[in-house]
């Protein structure tokens, strides 16, 4: 018996074992690497000057005060550096015909959004450059604001004047023209006649990232190179973009991203403010630090979300569901972002979630306004579409008078028609529908809900129950290349993974994503671990610096680990090839003939082997190595996916509303996730957890409110309301297991599943709480005071038949109507 055919002799498998995270040592015990932490000597410090007007005209700009206040280094305006200061850039334009306002990073002429930064101040502290910026004296032009977003939409006022309109850009994806389905206005058409119409309209509130650790950025301009520190999620992607729009030679970037204290989306930006930290930097010739403080992060970080969302929906009488129609209303804020106008496209897939509809077409149109800019926030598209779906789809079971999930199921693609192409074009590898959803009812006691919620309904209870659903599925591991090219994007959809064997055989793992809390440290070690057969504790993974990790597309979309890891995969496949002609030579055998397992190069059918760190030992000395091997045994690999992962899950919520008071209260909250094999159960877990939190926030709390002047009036935490422990429950969860066939692990991505999923399964439970009193919709976030305006503004049966199209008040949370007399909306 060879060593290898023992198992008590093989390394324990680490894909799939809880692993408490590397990282977490060092990020809980304060031994960080924050940007803001670092001091560089003769350093100086940054801050702004923000307009208080969402939009106006710079008349004049006094700063001889700041100049003359103590330990100022430098000040300057946008006037003064309008032709080196470069230019925000958007990566993502839809078409040719897009409205693109110039998106500066100090304003010239006119401000757009009240925080647009106007002046900067330099000096030789954070507290004394913040001081001299109160001194700094502006003086504006009021104009009348663009705000809110359907008036926009009409053009009532403009948010840019000299683009003419407010209307960025149209993009429609119609089934009909794609070949993948029917036309949908004659599915329509023939469900008024002998079937079901609903129509719906919903209100996706603005969201604010709400990150742990704000934004901030070093650069040191000293060296031969421009140095640059910045807490965000793209290095690589930042540095091309800085080179690009500043005119410096790539080459003379180093862009480092240490650790990140969060980002969702808020951190996949190029930033104003980073510009203008490296624009300082190379005015002083000095080191300058600029840290946001949070009211600035709320204020002018970028935002999430903010859609007006119309559904028309057609079935069958039997609740099958033959079309639906999507009308889409984006708001882009004052500029279009690094992919803020693709975000809403993101969703254009996924509307028809994981049901197998006839016809569909989607139309969004992207509308600027005079509001910070809206860009990717967790989930990017997919959350905002996927809570539309789960919404209609429970009006379908309500107009039905069935239960949402045995609706939901008579629409499902079934487990035997995968691979499946979607209605809307896109190929879903695997999943399993009904299995998720049977564990997530064991879990949750669906029925034993059910008869509670009946007899609470019965007796009158002033405290109703509400049960809420969300079968959900999203494309994630932002992917191939050519797919991208098609939509226009600006860059690819590859990653890029390097494994290098060092001489005492340790391993050092460098990789293109880079992370900010998602734990890769870890979970690529155990991933090297298997495929080498070394020790997890072996391994060191190396990222976020554009010096070290010389390419990489970065991290967001829950692309790391079906892309970045998977590059990985095959770096690592790699070593093990380069390593085989020399283990070969070490045991006087034949290359063909030497098997690897378990981190052993072995001769077929005999004991004789060495480790593969034994030959990585070799290779370094060099003293006897087969003619023509280099000696090293180091690899890259660029990974393109062939396409997007799918995960997918059932999430259950019971919500309980008092109906006197409009309070909420949550009371069960199962999910049960499919997202392929899992790598480490535990971070999986953290995942989830905190995805499910960001997505009942939503539901419940979070919002970006301005008043009529555009200022926002939620700018601090004591008003922008983030959730903490105490205001949730224990989540249970659990997972079933169709691994993803388009990569070698099966993985499927997680980061945003929690996120997409949980919105709709909770205002679906609010919802379902008080639908019997009238309510068939309530605005997010559902509010005490909503809930009680919602249950008060109906009348019995809710709506009226006959009512005109579906109209939202933003006063009672309202919106869609049914004609119950034909059983079609009108």
């Amino acid at each position: 018996m060879t060593t290898t055919d023992d198992p008590s002799l093989a390394p324990a498998k680490e894909v799939g074992r809880d692993r408490r995270r590397k990282e977490d040592e060092r990020l809980i015990t304060g031994r960080t690497r924050w940007t803001d932490n670092i001091v560089l000597p003769g350093m100086l410090h940054m801050a702004m000057v923000r307009s208080p007007f969402a939009h106006a005209t710079i008349t004049s700009i006094d700063t001889a005060a700041a100049k003359a206040a103590p330990n100022v280094v430098d000040v300057f305006t946008g006037r003064e550096v309008a032709d080196v200061q470069g230019v925000i850039a958007n990566a993502w334009p839809l078409s040719e015909e897009q409205k693109t306002p110039d998106h500066l990073p100090m304003a010239v002429e006119r401000v757009a959004f009240a925080g647009e930064i106007v002046a900067v101040v330099v000096a030789r502290s954070a507290a004394e450059a913040r001081d001299a910026a109160e001194l700094v004296d502006v003086e504006y032009d009021e104009l009348p604001p663009a705000l809110d977003l359907k008036e926009a939409a009409a053009d009532q006022v403009l948010a840019h004047p000299d683009l003419g309109t407010n209307i960025s850009s149209v993009w429609t994806l119609d089934s009909a023209e794609g070949g993948t389905g029917g036309n949908v206005d004659e599915a329509i058409e023939t469900a008024r006649a002998d079937g079901i119409v609903i129509e719906r309209e919903y209100r996706q509130q603005r969201l604010i990232p709400a990150f742990m650790e704000p934004r901030s950025t070093v650069v040191d301009p000293t060296g031969e190179q421009y140095v640059v520190w910045s807490s965000t999620q793209i290095p690589h992607i930042a540095r091309f973009l800085l080179a690009a729009t500043t005119g410096t030679p790539e080459s003379k970037i180093r862009y480092i991203a240490p650790d990140v204290g969060g980002g969702f989306g808020g951190k996949l930006q190029t930033t104003p403010e980073e510009w203008l930290t490296f624009l300082a930097a190379k005015r002083t010739r000095k080191p300058v630090k600029y840290t946001e403080t949070r009211s600035e992060s709320l204020m002018s970080g970028h935002h999430g979300r903010d859609q007006w969302q119309r559904l028309t929906l057609a079935a069958t009488k039997e609740g099958r569901v033959t079309g639906l129609k999507v009308d889409l209303l984006a708001d882009l804020g004052a500029y279009v972002g690094v992919v803020g106008g693709g975000v809403p496209v993101l969703g254009a897939w996924m509307f028809n979630a994981i049901y197998k509809f006839d016809s569909y077409r989607f139309t969004t149109t992207q509308v600027l306004t005079n509001k910070t800019w809206v860009d990717a926030y967790r989930g990017a598209g997919r959350p905002e579409a996927t809570y539309a779906i789960e919404r209609i789809m429970n009006e379908l079971a309500a107009e039905l008078g069935e239960d949402p999930l045995e609706v939901r199921a008579r629409n499902w693609i079934q487990p035997e028609e995968f691979p499946f192409t979607t209605v809307a074009g896109m190929t879903y590898d695997s999943g399993n529908y009904p299995a998720a959803t049977e564990r997530a009812k064991e879990m949750f006691g669906y029925d034993e809900l059910r008869a509670e919620q009946q007899r609470r309904r019965e007796s009158g209870d002033p405290v109703q129950l509400g049960i809420g659903i969300s079968t959900f599925t999203e494309m994630c591991g932002l992917a191939p290349s050519r797919v991208l090219g098609q939509l226009n994007y600006g860059a690819g959809g590859w990653e890029h993974a390097e494994i290098r064997m060092l001489p005492t055989g340790k391993v050092e793992v460098i990789t293109g994503t880079s992370p900010h809390g998602q734990g890769h440290e870890t979970a690529w070690s155990q991933i090297v671990a298997d495929r080498l057969g070394v020790p997890f504790e072996d391994i060191e993974v190396l990222h976020g610096d554009t010096q070290t990790s010389v390419r990489g597309l970065d991290t967001y979309g829950s692309r790391s680990l079906v892309v970045g890891g998977e590059a990985l995969v095959q770096a690592a496949d790699k070593v093990v090839e380069r390593a085989k002609p020399i283990a070969a030579h070490m045991l006087e055998a034949a290359p063909d003939d030497i098997e690897f397992s378990g981190g052993r190069l072995q001769v077929r059918g005999t004991d004789k082997g060495v480790t593969i760190q034994e030959v990585a030992t070799a290779a370094w000395a060099a003293h006897d190595l087969p003619e023509g091997v280099e000696p090293n045994l180091d690899a890259t690999a660029t990974y393109d996916p062939v396409n997007f992962s799918f995960p997918h899950g059932t999430h259950l919520c019971a919500m309980e509303v008092d109906t006197e008071t409009g309070q909420v209260t949550m009371r069960k909250y199962v999910a049960v996730d499919d997202i392929g094999n899992i790598v480490n159960p535990l971070i999986v877990e953290g995942q989830v957890h905190g995805g499910l939190v960001q997505g009942i926030a939503q539901a419940l709390w979070e919002e970006a409110v301005h008043d009529d002047s555009g200022t926002l009036v939620s700018g601090s935490f004591v008003d922008y309301l983030l959730p903490t422990a105490a205001d949730t429950i224990s989540f249970e969860t659990d997972h079933t297991t169709s691994p993803a066939t388009s990569n070698t692990l099966g993985t499927k991505g997680v980061g945003e599943a929690g996120t997409i999923a949980s919105t709709p399964a909770v205002v679906n439970a609010v919802v379902d709480a008080v639908r019997h009193l009238g309510v068939t919709d309530i605005q997010m976030p559902c509010t005490p005071e909503r809930v009680w305006r919602a249950i008060n503004s109906s009348g019995p049966g809710g709506e009226t038949p006959g009512a005109a199209a579906p109209h939202f008040d933003e006063s009672t949370g309202m919106s869609g109507t049914v004609d119950r007399t034909t059983g079609g909306a009108e």
